[in-house]
């Protein structure tokens, strides 16, 4: 989302110690602290299946995750302070990430019209690589803020797009620039396919999809991060654009059928048009409905008023209207859920604002969604490692216990980040590989105590991920909380979407 400079939050910015006791359909197992070693997970094909995405053994899986976008050519140069690396692949493992979003430049994948980089394909699947070897699954981002390096920002190619600057047109930057009627007239030529640009970032993406083919660990491609409307946008307020939105549809088709051309099996990742952050609800899949298949939705939850605070040094008290705000969006997640019946993955969300992102993880966790936090950079540089960027405030509130993959459908589920408790119920169903929950390294200084009911645990002895199997068809539930606490209770309401 953001400009490079401003992605510095997270480095760079946009357990049975005792005993097991099996009664009743229930067990019981108190931990001493577990080693905060980093959790390596098989990893295996994901796909969409019905509003969730499973894995190759039929689970469930629930992803949580950061953002790594390099935005400055070279581009994914690890060891630059910047990518990630392996260390930093470790270290994310560790904390319970599942997932990055990693941001790919169409400037980068084809500089010349009509000519790759190989080089730079190469480096991503090095780094797709260096993810998947600790478990981490690896959604590639076609990033863009600002459309291109012409109006100061950055995504297309110079030689994709013919509009220009006027001499005297002013440049007002992030997140003005998307005003100046020369880029609306850039971003018109993308949606019209002027200058065959739609047919060029078809053939980039395609190229990508063929060079990661056969990779498990490739969670999907993401085609176009933070789409602009265009001349058009203001035809988005005050409650959405349809007519806009089936032109963009189109395009997103088009570009799937480009990269599923190259790589039939790759989930596609469709975010809806940007005017989405001001609280506009998506059309997609209304007229027509989206019938190719893995497909998933990749909305972003900012708040505005945040946004102005920390990029225009508006008054912090705008914050304050924060929640009624991301209750729409959430509100348009559930309405577009109902409307399409596809999986939902938030690919960004926070941007260094703690309030706007415990309201995003509450209600992400409240509908069994995922996310990828905005923004993590490399802690492992040219000068030394830096410290864990984890380990503060908004640490510790992405740092979660959670179900990282369950052995049947989810139904509502509870983590406290002050101390802990957590409380997961779920239905169990016949699958190759047992419910595995990641248990937070920094809520449980002095072990954890997990109770089950309905099934038994399988973990062993201080695991890092307590892994569940059911006692049959009846619906199981799990609590995990430090000795002595009270524990958490599963919210009685049905799931949200």
């Amino acid at each position: 989302m953001r400009t490079r400079y401003l992605k510095q939050y997270f480095g760079g910015r946009r357990w049975l110690a005792g005993v097991a006791v099996l009664a009743f359909g229930w067990s019981l197992v108190v931990a001493p602290p577990a080693q905060s070693a980093p959790v390596e997970g098989a990893i295996s094909r994901i796909q969409a299946a019905g509003r969730y995405l499973v894995d190759a053994s039929g689970r469930t899986v629930l992803l949580h995750g950061v953002n790594n976008v390099d935005k400055d050519a070279p581009y994914l140069e690890p060891g630059d302070g910047f990518t990630v690396t392996d260390k930093d692949a470790a270290l994310l493992a560790g904390h319970g990430f599942n997932t990055v979003r990693l941001g790919v430049n169409f400037a980068g994948l084809m500089p010349t019209r009509g000519v790759l980089d190989t080089a730079y394909l190469d480096r991503i699947v090095r780094t797709v690589d260096t993810l998947a070897a600790q478990g981490i699954y690896t959604l590639l981002d076609h990033h863009q803020d600002g459309l291109s390096k012409i109006w100061g920002g950055n995504g297309f190619p110079e030689w994709s797009l013919r509009s220009r600057p006027g001499a005297l047109e002013p440049n007002p930057g992030f997140p003005l620039y998307y005003l100046m009627p020369s880029m609306n007239r850039g971003w018109d030529e993308v949606w019209d396919n002027s200058n065959g640009v739609l047919n060029y970032l078809g053939d980039a993406l395609a190229a990508l999809a063929a060079k990661v083919k056969g990779r498990a660990g490739v969670l999907g491609i993401e085609l176009m991060n933070e789409p602009w409307p265009g001349s058009s946008f203001l035809s988005c307020f005050p409650n959405g654009c349809p007519r806009f939105d089936a032109k963009y549809q189109a395009a997103m088709q088009k570009l799937t059928d480009a990269v599923r051309a190259r790589n039939a099996d790759i989930p596609v990742f469709w975010e809806p048009n940007v005017t989405w952050n001001e609280t506009m609800p998506t059309n997609l899949g209304k007229n027509p409905p989206i019938t190719s298949p893995d497909i998933v939705f990749a909305p972003h939850d900012y708040c505005i008023p945040s946004q102005l605070a920390i990029y225009l040094g508006l008054p912090e008290e705008l914050r304050g209207v924060c929640p009624v705000q991301q209750d729409k969006t959430w509100g348009n997640i559930d309405a577009f859920t109902r409307r399409t019946g596809i999986p939902t993955l938030i690919t960004e969300f926070g941007d260094g604002d703690a309030t706007v992102l415990r309201n995003t993880l509450a209600r992400a966790d409240e509908r069994f969604i995922g996310w990828q936090y905005w923004h993590y950079a490399s802690s492992f540089g040219p000068n030394g490692p830096k410290p864990d960027p984890f380990l503060g405030i908004i640490g510790r509130d992405l740092v979660r216990t959670y179900p990282r993959a369950t052995a049947g459908t989810p139904d509502r589920m509870f983590f406290d980040p002050a101390n802990g408790d957590f409380a997961y119920r779920y239905v169990p169903r016949t699958t190759s590989a047992p419910t595995e929950i990641y248990v937070s390294d920094l809520h449980y200084p002095n072990g954890y105590q997990v109770r089950v009911e309905g099934g038994t645990v399988t973990s062993p002895p201080g695991a890092r991920v307590v892994t569940v199997a059911g006692n049959g068809a009846a619906t199981v539930t799990v609590y995990i909380n430090r000795p002595g606490s009270a524990g958490a209770t599963v919210p009685t309401d049905p799931p949200r979407a």
